[in-house]
């Protein structure tokens, strides 16, 4: 879901602010004294996924709540190149200032979501979901976790406290997976379940002894995940298993039919590049 303005309206003040400073020189030079209203319009200039036009429309009605801004394609949906996606009405100087912070947004979540609409396609057909992870731009990730969202992933937890997930260095600093699950169950709260990170059988066996009710599968081979699998689906029927760790589009579909119920990767988020916008007054 897109983040309430609650959320979102701070973050976009603060972006604006960077970009404006003490004033839109430029603008403000041209247009001091011949205030008028104008037109404008997006253009995709390399086929991809579009995302971030709500936000964009929300960029514009901070600086001018009369501005107008019309999509003419949906939300998430695979444009060609020269596709308008949308018609921009309103007073010339929130169109001109607005330019710069809004397309910048939507260049970096249309290309998030271009990267993870590849991944997904690959495993379209199988009973496995994308999600995403807490690799993220500071200050960007409830976009960044929206695009992969309009990609068509799943959202990972969104920070700390969302969910319990012990990873290789809480067991180190605990001792053990035993001894990490135990000192937690004392002090987390209901209904909060708990993921474990493995990287070998010993270690899924542990987690299940201890009655996880994730297990993710990090960097192992897709043998190794396979007997994995086997192994939790023969103990329990009621626990998930994610496999991560480096997750590409070339191994990705291998992954899955190892029988995992979802496939966590940074790879849309970290390795994606802008999709090319711009407008045109």
């Amino acid at each position: 879901m897109l983040p309430s303005y609650f959320i979102l309206d701070p973050l976009l003040k603060n972006w604006l602010q960077e970009d404006i400073g003490r004033g839109d020189r430029s603008t403000s030079g041209i247009l001091w004294n011949h205030a008028k209203g104008g037109q404008a319009h997006w253009v995709v200039k390399e086929t991809g996924v579009i995302a971030g036009l709500p936000v964009a429309n929300r960029v514009f009605q901070l600086l001018n709540s009369t501005v107008r801004f019309i999509p003419t394609v949906a939300e998430g949906e695979y444009c060609e190149a020269q596709t308008i996606i949308a018609e921009i009405e309103g007073p010339l100087d929130a169109l001109l200032t607005g330019e710069r912070v809004s397309l910048n947004l939507a260049m970096r979540l249309s290309g998030i979501a271009t990267a993870t609409r590849a991944y997904v396609e690959e495993i379209a057909d199988l009973q496995v979901r994308l999600v995403d992870t807490r690799k993220t731009t500071p200050g960007l990730r409830v976009l960044e976790k929206y695009a992969t969202f309009i990609g068509g992933a799943i959202n990972h937890r969104f920070g700390l406290d969302d969910a319990i997930m012990i990873k290789d260095n809480h067991i180190q600093a605990a001792g053990s997976i035993e001894e990490a699950i135990t000192r937690i169950r004392k002090t987390m709260p209901y209904p909060l379940s708990i993921e474990v990170e493995t990287s070998n059988l010993e270690e899924v066996k542990q987690a299940l002894n201890m009655g996880v009710e994730i297990i993710m599968l990090d960097n192992m081979t897709v043998s190794e995940m396979k007997d994995a699998v086997q192994l939790i689906r023969h103990h329990s029927g009621g626990v998930k298993i994610e496999a991560s760790g480096n997750i590409t589009l070339e191994n990705i579909r291998s992954v899955a039919l190892t029988g995992v119920d979802y496939i966590s990767t940074s790879a849309p988020i970290t390795r994606s590049t802008w999709l090319d916008l711009s407008m045109r007054i």
